[in-house]
């Protein structure tokens, strides 16, 4: 990491005047560094951030499906003993738990992997490449359901993206 010939470790110019653990640090930082740069590196740590996100959400919104006793899955669980409701309540709430982390990890890396490699390609960070991704992101999704669907997809991911880039990019 250089800032000019400023060493943030201390000192000015060269390493020669580092202590071992200092050249040390600055390896392990630069090696870090190197492997956030990488696509797959930010397509698997995406994916696993999106997966954590997705399961906690998902909870949280089974969690929701039961807070009244008039509709949703819990309307035939008010009438089974407690054991049974806690039982079938926490397997409902695992299952849709893990099928959003599912999803919300399978979005994150296939966006931010298409995002990475159209930033690569194009040598520019800029908002174009995340709307490019969230175009491409968004067909894959709704490939299977047609081309109508995939165009739909597209474009919303694509607007999505681009708002979330430009929000993020104001200065």
């Amino acid at each position: 990491m250089s800032f000019g010939g400023f060493n943030p470790l201390g000192g000015r110019g060269s390493n020669e005047n580092m202590s071992p653990d200092d050249l040390r640090q600055q390896q392990i930082i630069k090696a870090m560094q190197m492997g956030m740069e990488s696509c797959p590196a930010k397509t698997a740590l995406s994916g696993v951030a999106g997966f954590a996100l997705g399961g906690v959400f998902g909870l949280f919104m089974a969690s929701m499906s039961y807070d009244t006793p008039m509709s949703g899955p819990g309307s035939t669980l008010s009438s089974l003993p407690l054991k049974q409701q806690l039982r079938q309540g926490f397997k409902d709430m695992g299952s849709r738990s893990w099928s959003s982390a599912k999803n919300f990890g399978m979005v994150g890396a296939i966006f931010s992997g298409t995002e990475c490699c159209i930033e690569g390609f194009r040598a520019k960070n800029d908002i174009y490449n995340g709307v490019a991704a969230g175009c491409i992101t968004g067909g894959a999704l709704a490939a299977s359901a047609g081309p109508q669907a995939a165009a739909i997809g597209c474009a919303g991911f694509a607007a999505f993206s681009a708002a979330i880039d430009y929000y993020l990019r104001m200065d």
